[in-house]
């Protein structure tokens, strides 16, 4: 990937003094090299959590840290954290800013790094101008946010936030057979330091948005006010395998038809509630997986996502109830296994205020945001005033090697992200 360095303008909004400027070139050349690690010989990049493509990123990342003078410590689930502290505030609470940098699949180059790497160019951009914080600045990289590996996602801030015992963490089983705990200790990972050791004063996630939104309404940045919650569920169904020719339909126990009933039902119940929820089927599975069977299995997960707790409680009780009738009609047996569930978070108002504020000083316009996707961000809500940025997506593209966002708002995301952290780690 090329990335192109736009020329740097100073907004003077409302205020007499330009305003600084993080180092964009040294950002975008941290985000072009970070974006080579992981890729296998299609050019396809792939950074698993605790895979040898993401030790070589994280050592990368360990590098510049270091390069910038912070401390680093590792703690027992692998999250990585740069701090930045001085005699006269190491007592206080720090600042927190952080994201991750495990992908998906065959992925682009900014889920996640972005927000990590604008973190470090800030602390490097707030040392070089002689800024001297009221309290410890850090940057961290969780581990295992995509879930893709390892089930739950955002596990290493879930971890951090106490939220899924450390032990039980180490000990989840990976989708090739791994253990997180075995796979961080073989990378060199394994910290020692007890997960939670960081409360932070206040947490700030900068992000590309993943969705369409900013792009089509040309607004720079969003201030993300809220983040829905998630229901993930794995779904079993079983039926009757027989000879797909010879078996009259009425006479079937068919598991692949009451699975295609399944996503077809939430579609229709959504649309006709008229409420921003989605759902989900994102991995489904035949036994005996031929074209001549009728499956006897179908296993497949369901995602659901609502901004508002009794709504998403309400989808989750109408999948259970269209279940049941599926059961009925079909002649099938179902069990349903819970993988993750995380409530609708609430960011700080005043957080969310500072980055509208920043955003029209610098002559950005902005607008608030409900992020559809999970974020680090939403667990360390839990302990801390949380808030996130984020910046355009390029038709909406993520998880996807098309993901794009254009250097000039990588360069704007960061610079309000400059702006709000001056405000916090002033104590203003």
């Amino acid at each position: 990937m090329t990335v192109v360095v736009p020329k740097i303008s100073t907004f003077k909004g409302d205020i007499d003094m330009p305003h600084p400027s993080i180092n964009a070139e040294r950002l975008l050349a941290h985000i072009q090299d970070l974006g080579t690690i992981g890729r296998d010989d299609r050019g396809q990049l792939t950074r698993l959590a605790a895979s040898d493509s993401e030790k070589q990123g994280r050592d990368r990342l360990v590098g510049w840290l270091e390069v910038a003078g912070l401390e680093v410590v590792i703690d027992r689930i692998g999250n990585v954290f740069g701090i930045w502290q001085s005699e006269d505030n190491a007592g206080q609470s720090p600042l927190m800013l952080g994201s991750h940098i495990d992908t998906v699949i065959n992925a682009g180059v900014y889920d996640g790094c972005y927000g990590v790497l604008a973190g470090l160019e800030v602390i490097e951009t707030l040392k070089e101008q002689g800024f001297e914080p009221a309290r410890p600045i850090a940057v961290a990289a969780f581990t295992n946010e995509e879930g893709v590996r390892y089930a739950p996602d955002m596990l290493g801030s879930l971890v951090h936030v106490g939220g899924l015992d450390i032990e039980e963490a180490l000990a989840t089983v990976g989708t090739d057979g791994t253990l997180l705990g075995s796979e961080l200790a073989r990378i060199g990972y394994a910290g020692a330091v007890e997960p939670g050791f960081l409360k932070p004063h206040a947490y700030v996630e900068l992000h590309i948005e993943q969705g369409p939104v900013l792009e089509r309404e040309a607004i720079a940045i969003g201030a993300v006010e809220n983040l829905q919650g998630i229901s993930w569920q794995r779904v079993t169904i079983e039926g009757v395998a027989n000879h797909a020719g010879t078996t009259p339909m009425a006479m079937r126990c068919d598991a692949g038809l009451a699975a295609a009933r399944v996503g077809l039902f939430l579609r229709d119940h959504i649309a006709r509630s008229n409420a921003p929820s989605v759902a989900t089927i994102g991995t489904m599975r035949f036994e005996p997986d031929a074209i001549n069977v009728i499956p006897s299995r179908a296993v497949f997960t369901v995602d659901l996502r609502d901004p508002d707790e009794e709504r998403l409680q309400a989808l989750e009780a109408a999948l259970a109830a269209e279940l049941r009738v599926i059961i009925a009609e079909e002649g099938v047996t179902a069990t349903v296994e819970r993988l993750a569930r995380f409530e609708p978070v609430a960011f700080d108002r005043a957080i969310v205020q500072m980055i509208e504020a920043s955003a029209g000083a610098r002559g950005l316009k902005s607008r608030r945001m409900t992020s559809g996707a999970g974020h680090d961000a939403q667990m360390i809500a839990r302990i801390a005033p949380a808030a996130m940025i984020f910046v355009p997506s390029r038709d909406g593209i993520s998880h996807n090697p098309r993901e794009h966002t254009d250097p000039a708002d990588l360069i704007a995301g960061a610079n309000v992200l400059l702006d709000v952290v001056k405000r916090i780690a002033s104590g203003r």
